[in-house]
């Protein structure tokens, strides 16, 4: 919502991923999704608000003050959405609110309240219910106000009413279902990741000797907005040695003639996100440490994608991109040693110190568990994740050569895997060290 009318097609998908939830929880359950609270940036401004992303999955609905709840099997209707009256005075300062008489219509869902009478509602659709499925923990205020209205109904037990007894993690179900896309989640996430590609290639024309990280950082964000998104997280752009801080936040420092820059930015477009990171010479051509180093990385990235099918191990692609950034790292005499054991004791951690992917989708670090009983999961058709293998020398690391200190560089794609193998979603993007010279050179 929030000014756009939602589809057929989306309200259809909405309806679909209520049902089945609630088919998984079962008809003696009853589900409690509170919309994001919206956060204070400083005394009585706020920060841009964005939903909290399973109320956006289950309903699309983009307000505050929102509760989702599902009650399967009621035979009054089993999705229900507390929500803000219409106020024509304040919707002239904030913008048009959907209200409990338009939201059924406008969302699906089978019926709506004020949200400043869920205190009389919600304890009469707590009573009679066995489980209660809800995100523990993750809003200290709701969970005060839910355990408050639980306690309404043991109070009542004597006059013969029936508290839930189990209380489970949202999550367990929940984040299952988000982890495989459907048709349509793919091909939003198509469009980020098309104007994530656009963004960088416009930072990558725009980059000049002299220029502040910032300045870089406008022309990519100025491409999300144009599109119709904004960034799926604040945009790193470290230049020089800034490269080498993972989730580095500044982007104020001056990008040099010679140095790298190191770019990891995604648009966000209808909920979901793109990731993606380039790392590319100012001036427009890598020196040969630089490209020595590049080509290492894109090596790696290349052994993790070929493990990019169903069937094959989650972890298959960060123990391949790892086996050959060890390599590599003995080969440069960046480290000492046998690769067995460089491998094996974690020593390759000094200049890799992360994993070399995670789950994207409507969060950029996207639910859904990477073990099941103890072994990596499986992929499967319908997962997408990001494929980000790095190497980062720290400018004071007297251990190793000169000519190395301060390279930091990433590069990392959003990946879909498919019936028969994969595809790659940020594939237009320029990625190896001569692909990237020849796209500044044009």
């Amino acid at each position: 919502m929030n000014g756009r009318t939602t589809p057929a097609t989306a309200l259809a998908a909405y309806r679909r991923r209520r049902r089945q939830l609630m088919r998984m929880a079962g008809e003696d359950a009853i589900l409690i999704l509170p919309a994001a609270p919206e956060r204070v940036r400083s005394r009585d401004t706020y920060y841009p608000y964005r939903q909290d992303s399973d109320v956006l999955y289950l309903s699309g609905f983009e307000e505050p003050e929102a509760v989702l709840v599902l009650v399967p099997g009621r035979s009054h209707g089993e999705s229900l959405l507390f929500c803000r009256e219409r106020d024509p005075e304040r919707e002239a300062w904030d913008g048009p609110r959907a209200g409990p008489e338009g939201a059924p219509d406008a969302l699906g869902v089978d019926d709506a309240y004020a949200i400043d009478d869920i205190d009389e509602i919600l304890p009469g659709l707590l009573e009679g219910r066995s489980r209660v499925y809800y995100h523990f923990g993750r809003d200290t205020d709701f969970d005060l106000k839910l355990i408050g209205w639980l306690n309404r109904v043991r109070a009542q037990v004597r006059h013969g009413a029936q508290p839930p007894h189990e209380f489970l993690e949202l999550g367990h179900l929940l984040d299952e279902m988000r982890l495989i896309k459907s048709a349509d989640e793919l091909k939003l996430m198509r469009r980020a990741a098309k104007i994530s590609v656009q963004a960088h290639e416009a930072l990558m024309r725009a980059a000049r000797p002299g220029m502040r990280e910032y300045e870089l950082q406008a022309e990519l964000e100025r491409v999300f907005r144009a599109s119709g998104a904004e960034p799926a997280y604040g945009s790193i752009v470290g230049a020089g040695a800034n490269a080498c801080v993972l989730h580095y936040r500044a982007n104020d420092a001056v990008a040099r003639r010679g140095d790298l820059v190191l770019v990891d930015a995604g648009a966000e477009y209808r909920g979901y996100a793109a990731d993606i990171t380039r790392t590319f010479p100012v001036g427009g051509r890598f020196s040969r440490e630089q490209r020595a180093l590049h080509d290492l990385v894109g090596a790696a990235h290349a052994a993790a994608l070929a493990q990019a099918r169903p069937g094959v191990p989650w972890e298959a692609g960060h123990k391949a991109a790892v086996d050959v950034l060890a390599e590599g790292m003995l080969s440069l005499g960046l480290l000492k040693g046998r690769l067995e054991k460089v491998v094996a004791d974690g020593t390759y951690r000094r200049f890799y110190p992360h994993k070399t992917g995670h789950w994207i989708g409507l969060d950029v670090h996207d639910v859904g568990d990477y073990r099941i009983d103890g072994e990596s999961r499986l992929l499967e058709p319908g997962m997408v994740y990001t494929i980000e293998p790095g190497i980062y020398i720290p400018p004071g690391d007297t251990s190793v050569a000169a000519k190395w200190r301060g390279i930091g560089i990433r590069t990392e794609d959003d990946v879909a895997i498919t019936r028969d193998g994969h595809e790659v979603l940020t594939a237009g993007l320029a990625r190896s060290a001569d692909e990237i010279e020849a796209f500044m050179a044009a």
